[in-house]
């Protein structure tokens, strides 16, 4: 039951996480108070029906962890949301948490994943070799090799650079998991590159070698591939000015940008004398909002982001579900 809580729908190679099992969770009142009973039990250790500070710190690192965040201790911005998700659970100053509180609290923070998934779904893709093997045996293949090596300064240029910097150029697309992530650099890529003879790899590249060699080099890497599937999380947004023309265009969400420019005005006008007109400001802010607005309208930006899950897909978590572990590296 706990693997399909998350919203993973399955399509051929890929699965969707789009938060809506989240949300069914959360929103099945006995599979929920099953779920949050059966973890408040783990959790408290001397079972006197109350959490406290100590027994709640392992379901805030695992909150973090599934989440994405480094280890307690990496960094002082990290440190700063663990203290902040502990914070939740016992509002700044309690000292113990009840279960009430507890499933109240780990709700918010679910609901919130979820709102933000179905905002931005990530899509968790299996990369075995079969996408790259159906683009170097197309038709298309040579014809993009030659524009990829095209691209290089080539002259004197030796195998090994042109064959390392071309495959920077073969996608997550065409089934190539991104190359600059350490597992696929050191469990991929090298292995294939040290099969080739140091010999042939110094020489300087001509564009006939380039061509027969990338589509070895491919060749080595479909069959590391196809032993060990590297998982990608994929996600994309196009920022084409709606989010801010909902925002110019709904009162309650612009009195609280009114909000935030009044505690700017605040920290600026911090002497005694004014030496900014509140109105004035607030219309060219608004000003500059809808010039970004037009701007994104005419000439879309499209971001995307492909990102190796280094935990299998069995992983477990101590507090949440293995789907909220392996998505959260979606990022």
């Amino acid at each position: 039951m706990a693997t399909g809580w998350f919203g993973r729908r399955k399509s051929g190679g890929k699965s969707v996480v789009d938060g809506t099992r989240i949300t069914e969770l959360v929103e099945d009142k006995e599979a929920f108070s099953s779920y949050v009973e059966h973890k408040f039990e783990e959790l408290d250790r001397d079972c006197d029906g109350k959490l406290s500070m100590r027994e709640l710190q392992p379901a805030v690192e695992d909150i973090g962890a599934a989440l994405g965040l480094p280890a307690v201790g990496s960094s002082p911005s990290s440190d700063y949301i663990y203290d902040e998700v502990l914070n939740e659970f016992t509002h700044g100053k309690q000292e113990e948490v009840s279960k009430s509180q507890f499933k109240e609290v780990l709700s918010d923070i679910l609901l919130g994943v979820a709102a933000g998934l179905k905002k931005d779904p990530i899509v968790i893709l299996r990369v075995d070799g079969e996408d790259l093997k159906e683009f170097i045996t197309s038709s298309r293949f040579e014809y993009e090799a030659v524009a990829i090596f095209s691209r290089f300064e080539s002259s004197g240029t030796s195998l090994r650079k042109c064959l390392t910097m071309g495959l920077e150029h073969v996608t997550v697309d065409k089934g190539m998991p991104p190359v600059s992530d350490t597992l696929v650099s050191s469990n991929v890529v090298e292995p294939v590159l040290k099969s080739f003879p140091d010999v042939v790899l110094e020489r300087p590249a001509s564009q006939e070698a380039f061509l027969e060699h990338f589509k070895a080099f491919l060749f080595g890497i479909i069959q590391r591939l196809q032993e060990c599937p590297v998982i990608v999380a994929h996600s994309e947004n196009i920022f084409n000015g709606r989010g801010i023309w909902r925002l110019l265009s709904n009162k309650f969400e612009l009195d609280k940008v009114d909000g935030v420019v009044n505690e700017v005005l605040k920290m600026v006008n911090a002497g005694d004398e004014k030496l900014i007109d509140e109105e004035e400001f607030k219309m060219l802010m608004k000003e500059i909002l809808g010039c970004i607005m037009l701007q994104l309208e005419g000439s879309p930006i499209f971001v995307s982001c492909n990102s190796v899950v280094h935990e299998t897909l069995d992983s477990s978590s101590t507090l949440l579900p293995p789907s909220l572990v392996e998505m959260s590296h979606d990022v």
